[in-house]
């Protein structure tokens, strides 16, 4: 059977300019379509509207043109396509694998008798749910909807193994880990989680390549285009910036934006990052010796 053209994606939020982390996600995953003769998609993730940046999305196209990643057209923004994911919400509701919560943050913490066992650098992750709603909202209003993670004798559908293409093979139990987890936020956004699938699945994407902070999102998102009869993306998790502490560089912990300036000098930084030693005195040069060397590491021999 014949493989599916290569469509891969960037998809930042537009809640600041791109900084050293976010370009090395962005040139990762430009090498990985390029280096597969694929399409390369922009994806703008501004469903959380009380932190994005007025402007900050056309700043990130211009910031990636100056570095000469230059997407496949359209440019999609998921504020515009909360049709597709309230359709999907719909139907794991008709399944009966979703359902109203009327948990706050702080009833959570309180009924945790567990610490949450994952770092901060795992974004998305969120405390174990402890099924404090599954059997009803006791007269309390919804302020969520959750996924019903159902476990199943010897494992079933909430173990999920998949196979990373940096971190090798990967296995984690979503009823244990994670529990019943968000897919519309109390505040009417759409979570991540279920927002990420159902753009990949529309966009046609087959290959995921992103910074591996969202390693841990993984198994949730199999789950999730598991019950919506979608296909799972191959997956490459690539490695972080970090600050001088060791934790993850990001804009919540004081990243600055990138000094594009000089270009060259910030992709041959990500290149470090990503093992790729390129050299080259222009951009485009640059670019080009640095695909050659992703080519030749990653891309099979026919």
């Amino acid at each position: 059977m014949s493989r599916k053209p290569y469509v891969g994606r960037f998809a930042p939020s537009p809640t600041g300019l791109l900084h050293a982390g976010s370009l090395v996600a962005a040139l990762a995953s430009w090498l990985d379509a390029r280096a597969h003769d694929g399409t390369w998609l922009l994806r703008i993730e501004d469903l959380d509207t009380q932190r994005n940046v007025d402007g900050a999305a056309e700043a990130i196209i211009a910031q990636l043109e100056r570095c000469g990643l230059s997407p496949d057209p359209p440019v999609v923004r998921q504020s515009e396509r909360t049709a597709l994911y309230e359709a999907a919400l719909q139907r794991l509701l008709a399944l009966g694998r979703a359902f109203p919560c009327a948990c706050s943050r702080r009833d959570l913490a309180l009924a945790a008798t567990t610490p949450d066992p994952r770092s901060d650098d795992n974004a998305g992750a969120e405390r174990v749910y402890p099924g404090t709603c599954r059997a009803g909202l006791g007269g309390r209003p919804a302020r969520a909807t959750r996924l019903l993670v159902e476990p199943s004798p010897g494992g079933g559908e909430a173990i999920v193994e998949w196979h990373d293409r940096h971190l090798g093979a990967q296995r984690q139990d979503v009823a244990r880990a994670v529990g019943d987890f968000v897919l519309k936020r109390a505040d009417g956004a759409f979570a991540y989680q279920l927002a990420v699938v159902v753009d990949d699945a529309a966009q046609g994407v087959t290959d995921v390549v992103r910074g591996e902070d969202l390693a841990d999102s993984t198994a949730r998102q199999i789950v999730l285009q598991r019950l919506l009869g979608v296909p799972t993306p191959r997956y490459l998790h690539a490695p972080l910036v970090r600050a001088a502490d060791g934790s993850k560089l990001s804009k919540q912990t004081g990243a600055v934006p990138l000094d594009l300036a000089e270009p060259l000098a910030a992709l041959r930084a990500a290149g470090a990052v990503l093992g790729v030693a390129a050299n080259g005195d222009r951009v485009a040069a640059w670019l080009e010796a640095a695909l050659e060397i992703w080519r030749a590491r990653v891309v099979p021999r026919a």
